[in-house]
């Protein structure tokens, strides 16, 4: 606790140590007489006076702080080792158990010997805190505190430790409800291992919940896909990554024969080839030994000099026994140098590229990578935040750049011990761990496969195909299979947990002059399908409203195409070395839903329905019927594919302010229609979902709104039940953030507000990206932090103005009035609505109006 310990804390504290030392099995000791206290202080007070300069300012700061000056350094005595190690095994719950600094061996001596009233050290990792109450609040202050939902009716897991915080407090804490958290955080286990430990230790704490609101609100997510105009420095996009990603399951059974147990002969390849190493005076392979040239200590530079040449070996020994032809893919290694086609700079330890002259001199993209592969010198590193967290890094990459490709295969290589992965949009798994010296098979089949698979097998979709030229997307519908031209990539969001949704710009083969577009996502399925969304607001003329042609589920290998089943196999995660359960979700209703006669004549959903069907009955909710099931939840998320006759450009490449204004006033106009004909909310307003047509021969609205990934019916009871929502952080509504009211049209028209501020201060005139801002936190802040941040811009009309006036650029600066105006309207007084107000639509439509009149005005 350093030199000096304060009375007052001791006083705050003195009820929690009795508590450790009844914990550690130790005595406790009495209390100090409070005029011991005193009088140690009354002394200290006056030896730091008699150091003290004259300065009175000084003088007043030093006579507030009251100290107690420690009695006797702290003495290691002859306490026997069979005591402290039974004490630490009291609280790390283990056998095997050591310091870590010395400080905690000399603080433990310290108890035993009755030297101190505290315990002031507790024997944990480094890393923890050394009281409980430091613990709790270091936890409180993650981002992810106030991002996890509470488990308890409450609003998040920070207002959860806040009423743990309190208990601890008490005469009556039940110290061993905290004991698993600890064990958690000193064996560095997990983030969602120490998540889930802290939910258990709220959960005596937590007052049971409140009767919900029949409209439950959908929890917020975030993924690395959500960011908006931002530079993605490492640390940052690490930091969401760990959350996107989620629990990384290893030593999944089955898992090499999955993925690579399809590749033709590889088995037999694989031992031909083993055999050719082991054989000469000099083999390649020794079983006693392992590799040949395998680097001491398993160093980078020595690793990748052993791993090329063998791979070029292991290649030449099966092209002289097999037929194969050889693959023109080969190993790239190029630690230092940053693959072209990111956002920021990224290296790559080392992959496989399907271009058989690349070499360590080449410029590679990240477009190239088939499989990613990191490598770290120390066993230890094969873990979530290190190897784990690096591939994962690289997967984000390798799928961002690829815009069929379906999941990511890859491998680490920690010393000696590698491990195969997959990585797809529920997060990754991973195979189990295996030598390559010990298990040489192994590592030979693993590579041979990485080098012989065919495209599918490595994660491209097998619907989008290329023919001479062309590519092509292939869908399904009533009069057979269709083919699409593809004219270019709209979108591909860079994530890889998530909906990474996916938009290519179409047209039919027989009439290349009208512009679709498909759009690919993976949803999860309890969510109602968008494509059955769209196809009822277009069916009920909503205006303004991307326009329903055609949606299904993409089939795959003859079946529908999701993660669990068909991407990963059926493989069981819960056979996983690492598997912990998540807590069983909440059933969607508490009836249940009936089936009518109509659903179930429909309840091929999703397949072979266009725009033409409008006679068809609506398909049946893809929500659970039951609600009584009580067993973990394991996610799933199905690819879908939804294709609109709409095209047009993200409203911030208008080309003009009086564009940008009109497409704003008319995607209002559609929301409003959303809402008012077809009784939904969109829940999703962001930069790339507000679209501008000025192409006066493309047949689409002028200006219109798309994505109802999020819709909801308005007057819709209950929540989707999926396990989550990812909108872009920077454009959400303040009552969103802080989670305190429900989803309404309001939450959306402030939305507006946010994306047209966001557009004056990142562009500096059409599709001109003026790069990161100081605004760039907003892709990354906590939700009450944001929250904050956003309040402070709108309170006060003073400071917005000239908040406005500094960071608008040059080409959106005569929009300060009108945005400002805007501002009034959306935030009366400074603050939010606290009731819907309907004529806030006619209110900002006009306002839009105004501004944009007054423009062409001035142009005229």
């Amino acid at each position: 606790m350093g030199e000096h310990l304060s009375a007052r804390l001791i006083k705050a504290f003195w009820t929690l140590s009795n508590a450790w030392h009844s914990f550690l099995g130790v005595e406790k000791r009495e209390a100090p007489q409070e005029e011991a206290q005193t009088s140690n202080v009354d002394s200290s007070r006056r030896a730091k006076k008699r150091r003290r300069s004259n300065d009175d300012s000084e003088d007043e700061k030093e006579e507030g702080r009251e100290f107690v000056r420690r009695q006797r350094p702290f003495q290691v005595s002859n306490v026997k080792e069979a005591v402290i190690r039974r004490a630490m095994q009291q609280v790390l719950g283990q056998e095997e158990v050591s310091f870590r600094l010395v400080e905690q061996e000399q603080a433990l001596h310290a108890v035993m010997d009755r030297q101190t009233p505290l315990v002031v050290v507790l024997p944990t990792g480094g890393e923890t805190q050394d009281l409980l109450f430091n613990l709790l609040s270091a936890l409180r202050a993650l981002p992810a505190a106030r991002i996890l939902q509470s488990r308890h009716g409450g609003k998040t897991l920070f207002h959860d430790l806040l009423r743990l915080n309190a208990v601890v407090s008490s005469d009556h804490f039940d110290h061993g409800r905290i004991r698993p958290l600890l064990d958690a955080i000193i064996n560095n286990q997990p983030d969602e291992v120490v998540w889930n430990r802290a939910y258990e230790a709220v959960t005596e704490s937590t007052p049971p919940p409140r009767p919900s609101s029949s409209f439950q609100q959908t929890p917020l997510s975030i993924n690395t896909g959500s960011f908006a105009n931002s530079a993605e420095h490492r640390k940052h996009v690490d930091d969401v990554l760990k959350v996107e990603l989620g629990h990384l399951y290893v030593g999944v059974p089955g898992f090499f024969d999955a993925f690579l147990g399809d590749v033709p002969g590889l088995g037999t390849a694989a031992q031909v080839v083993l055999d050719k190493c082991k054989e000469g005076d000099s083999p390649l392979y020794r079983v006693e030994s392992g590799w040949q040239g395998w680097p001491e200590g398993a160093n980078e530079k020595g690793v990748l000099s052993w791993f090329t040449p063998l791979i070029d070996q292991l290649l030449d020994f099966a092209d002289e026994h097999l037929s194969t032809p050889r693959s023109p893919r080969r190993p790239l290694a190029q630690p230092h140098r940053s693959l072209q086609g990111s956002t920021a700079d990224r290296k790559l330890d080392i992959g496989f590229v399907d271009n058989p002259d690349a070499g360590v001199d080449s410029k590679c993209r990240w477009s190239q990578i088939l499989i990613p592969g990191e490598l770290k010198s120390n066993p230890s590193a094969d873990k979530a935040s290190k190897a784990w967290l690096d591939l994962g890094r690289y997967a984000r990459e390798v799928l961002a750049a690829q815009d069929s490709r379906r999941f990511v295969l890859g491998f680490t290589l920690c010393g000696p011990f590698m491990r195969l992965w997959e990585f797809d949009r529920l997060g990754g798994i991973a195979s189990e761990q295996f030598d390559v010296n010990e298990d040489g098979l192994q590592f030979v089949s693993a590579m041979l496969g990485f080098l012989w698979m065919n495209e599918a097998q490595l994660g491209f979709d097998p619907t989008i195909v290329t023919v001479g030229d062309k590519r092509y997307i292939e869908i399904e519908r009533e009069n057979g299979n269709e083919r699409l031209v593809v004219d270019k990539v709209i979108k591909r969001v860079p994530c890889v947990a998530g909906r990474a949704t996916t938009c290519w710009k179409v047209h039919r083969e027989e009439d290349p002059r009208t512009p679709l577009v498909v759009k690919d996502s993976w949803q999860f399925p309890e969510r109602e399908e968008e494509g059955e969304l769209l196809r009822e607001a277009t069916e009920k003329g909503v205006r303004n409203v991307a326009r329903y042609f055609h949606h299904e589920t993409v089939s795959v290998g003859g079946q529908d195409d999701d993660i669990r089943a068909n991407v990963r196999k059926g493989l069981d995660i819960t056979k996983a070395v690492n598997y912990m359960p998540k807590r069983p979700m909440p059933p969607p209703n508490n009836t249940g839903r009936r089936v009518s006669r109509k659903d179930e004549s429909s309840s091929v959903a999703g397949k072979k329905r266009s725009s033409s069907s409008t006679n068809a009955p609506l398909p049946p909710s893809k929500r659970p019927c039951s609600s009584s099931s009580t067993k973990p939840a394991i996610a799933n998320r199905v690819h879908r594919r939804v294709i609109v006759r709409d095209y047009g450009k993200a409203i911030y490449k208008a080309s003009s302010l009086a564009n940008l204004l009109t497409g704003f006033e008319q995607c209002i106009e559609g929301y409003e229609s959303l809402q008012s004909r077809g009784s939904m909310l969109q829940r999703d307003i962001s930069l790339n979902n507000l679209m501008v047509n000025e192409d006066d021969e493309n047949p689409s609205w002028r200006a219109f709104l798309i994505d109802l990934d999020l819709a909801i019916h308005e007057q819709r009871e209950m929540s989707s039940g999926a396990r989550g929502k990812t909108g872009t952080r920077a454009f959400m509504a303040i009552g969103v953030l802080l989670d305190d009211e429900q989803h309404s049209f309001m939450h959306d028209l402030e939305s507006f507000f946010w994306v047209l501020f966001w557009i004056c201060i990142h562009y500096d005139g059409p599709d001109k990206d003026i790069g990161a801002t100081e605004f760039e936190c907003w892709n990354y802040e906590s939700d009450q932090k944001l929250a904050g941040s956003k309040k402070s811009v709108v309170d006060d009309e003073r400071d917005f103005l000239k908040l406005a006036r500094t960071n608008f650029t040059p080409f959106y600066q005569p929009l300060i009035s009108c945005v400002n105006r805007l501002r009034r309207k959306v935030f009366p007084d400074g603050g939010r609505w606290r009731v819907p107000n309907p004529k806030l639509y006619t209110e900002m439509k006009g306002i839009l109006r105004a501004a944009r009149d007054d423009l062409e005005e001035l142009d005229g």
